[in-house]
Parts: structure tokens; sequence; C-alpha cells
């Protein structure tokens, strides 16, 4: 028997628990033992919950019960989960989590305990909610040097983004539909702002390199300047606005970014719409693969959490390796990478004239209903070349990177 504690009983955390129950027998075959969960941590009681029982509000009593040998970590945020995931590693207990706040911040420490202790430290529900991605890196695409992860990973700022395009509804409208629904939060900043998919990025940028990506050293941009005249112009483009997040290996290093970006009607992430996330990752013998599902919501994080469960009681008393160390790795400055640009202009300010003068040969779109105002794609160009260009000049009304 293998005894497992939860330690949060909110969305995710209820959610491992109906799980392992839904889908016991299954579970139990595939791990090669019962599964059992002996304990849940929350500072709350549940009256009238089928799991009210094993509800305790003293990690001690989860970390001095020998019996005790998986923890499942669904707290969200990164204190007391890291206190409470570094004790349960020294005391030789594996844990498994969801937080990408702390996986982002702690990775290769908490790895490093797991490795000293005879136990292990999963993160699969940390990225992509319920999308396997963290497992195919580290076991499926071993005989592959991976030097390209481009993702949507974030199903609040795509889901905003799908209703935007499909109803032409503005951001500020859209997001408040996404927050009655539930599929935003009350203070949406780290969705809409970035954040989260920057986190994201980081953990599997280290796990590309095998080195630490910090996030804080990722530039971000999130999508709350993007408007529905960006996506009227993407159309005649043959383009889409998609949140990326985009970790690329070059001659002069890893290039890291979040941000909203123009991607063509060809582009595998084209079509991945609402809460849905997907990773496209390249490698040099395999090419392209992509991975797509659900990347939040309650079931599918907590299947992800299970799955790691079940790595972890078949491997009892044995570390799966994570190749992953503390060695930092800076990205490249942003500033340095040549691409294309969408630019939106107001005519009356920034005649078309001008505007090549100034950026060179560029293809311009109009609208027929927008008179006073027209788009252009620029040259290929240094970011550091276009923001000079584009600093101080007058009509400027947006821009939005290309990405093919």
């Amino acid at each position: 028997m293998v005894y497992a504690a939860i330690l949060g009983y909110g969305t995710v955390g209820s959610g491992v628990a109906h799980v392992l129950e839904e889908n016991r027998d299954m579970i139990n075959k595939k791990a090669g033992e019962a599964i059992s969960v002996r304990y849940i941590l929350d500072l709350r009681d549940f009256p009238g919950d089928p799991n009210e029982d094993k509800v305790v509000h003293d990690f001690d009593i989860i970390l001095h019960d020998p019996e005790v040998s998986v923890i499942c970590e669904t707290m969200g945020g990164l204190e007391p989960a890291y206190t409470f995931s570094r004790k349960a590693l020294l005391a030789g207990k594996s844990v498994c989590t969801s937080n990408k706040e702390l996986v982002a911040a702690h990775g290769p420490e908490l790895l490093q305990l797991a490795r000293e202790n005879n136990c292990n430290y999963l993160f699969e529900a940390s990225v992509g909610g319920g999308i396997p991605i963290i497992r195919p890196m580290n076991y499926s695409l071993t005989a592959e040097k991976i030097d390209g992860i481009t993702g949507i990973l974030n199903g609040t700022t795509n889901y905003i983004l799908t209703k935007m395009k499909r109803e032409g509804a503005d951001f500020a409208t859209v997001l408040k539909e996404a927050q009655e629904k539930g599929y935003a939060e009350k203070n949406p900043e780290a969705d809409v702002e970035g954040h989260d998919a920057c986190r994201k990025i980081a953990i599997l940028s280290s796990l590309m390199l095998g080195k630490t990506v910090h996030y804080e050293d990722i530039y971000t941009e999130g999508i709350t300047q993007i408007t529905v005249e960006d996506f009227r112009y993407a159309k005649e483009l043959e383009r889409t606005v998609k949140l990326l997040a985009i970790s690329k290996l070059t001659d002069e290093g890893c290039f890291v970014m979040v941000a909203p970006f123009l991607i063509s009607n060809t582009n595998p992430l084209h079509g991945i719409h609402d809460v849905y996330n997907a990773v496209f990752v390249h490698s040099n013998m395999l090419g392209d693969s992509m991975y797509y599902g659900k990347g939040a919501g309650k079931l599918p994080t907590a299947s992800a959490v299970v799955s790691d469960v079940v790595d972890c009681a078949r491997h009892q008393g044995k570390t799966v390796m994570c190749f992953w160390d503390a060695e930092e790795v800076k990205p490249i400055d942003y500033r340095t990478v040549v691409r294309r640009f969408f630019v939106r202009a107001d005519s009356r300010e920034l005649e078309e004239t001008k505007a090549r003068e100034v950026f060179g040969e560029i293809a311009v779109i109009r609208l027929a209903d927008k008179p006073q105002e027209y788009g252009f794609v620029t040259p290929p160009m240094a970011e550091q070349a276009f923001a000079e260009r584009r600093d101080g000049l007058k009509g400027i009304l947006g821009r939005i990177r290309l990405e093919d």
C-alpha cells in the first residue's frame, strides 16, 4: 500500500482525491500497488465531504507519519508550499506538484534534495495542466537535442483572444465574461500580463537546456493592448493573434520571450482555441512534435498530478532522473532578435510616405471602414532598430510581432 497526503483541498487538491477514487482500480493496476489518501491538509474543515475524516490542520502530522511516502502539493504560491515541500523531501517523501510558481523559483534545489534523499520531486502538472509535456521531454525525447519550444501556455488568455476574434468584442468585455464563467481570476494580472506563461516557459527552457533559466530574466508582454482592429488586420494578412511563449536555441544563445504574435494560418498553433493549450517542440532528429489538450481545470490538472503519484509508486526508493541543475543561463537580449512587425498607424499623424521613409519597404493594409488609419508590415529588423525608429514617432496606434 502506498499512502499519500494532499496539501491544499481547493480546486486541484479535491480533483486529485476525485481522480484517485474514480479511477482507483486502473491506477492501482498501473502503479503495481494500491494507492490511498491518508491525509488532506487544509485550514478549513469540510463537513459532509467524503474525505472529511482525512482532513488535518497540522503539517507535522503528515511529516512524522512514516507510512506516508507521497505528498501532492496543490496549495499554490511560494509559502508555505516551499517549506512543506522541502521538509517532505528531506524526510524521504516524494512530492508531486502543480505549483508552477514554486517549480520555477526553486526547481533545481528541490530536485537535488530529492536525489539526495532517494525520493522524487515531480511536476508534470505545473506546465500545461493535463497536457503531458514534462514527461515526454524527460523520457520520450531523451535521444533528441531539443532546440525550440513554442507554446500557448495559458488557457485564460487563449480564451479571451479566441472570443475577441470570433465575436469582435473588445478586451475588457471578454475579460469580464471570462471572470463570470470562472475562466479568469478576480485579479487576472498573472494571466493577462503574461506572468503565468512566463513561469511555464522558464520551466520548459530549463528542461531543454538542463540548466536554470530564471523567469525574472524573460522579456514578457501580455494581451491587454490587443484590440478588435488587430484581429481585423490579422484576417487580411491570413493570420491571427496568439500569446506565445517562445524558447529557441540560436548561435548567440537561448532566446526566450512571452508576447502576443501574429501567426500565419499555416502555423500548427493557429487552430488552438478557447481554453486549450499546446506546446510545439522542435528537436534535431524527430523534427516537429506537438502536445495538445486542456491546459488548466480541476480534473485535467489533477490527472497530471496523479500520473506523477503513479510514477512515485513505481519508483519507491529510487529517483526518476530529471536533468535540470542550478547553473544559470541568461537568455540573450531580445532586442537583438530580427523579425517583422505589424504596425497600426493614424494616417492623420503618420502618412504612408513618412512610414516608408522611417521603416523602409512596408506592406500596407487598409480597412474599408477605417479611412483614418492603416496597418503595415515592416521588413525584417532587430527589435532595437524597430524601437529606435518608432520612438518619438507620432501616430503609432500599436504594434505586434510576426511569427511564421
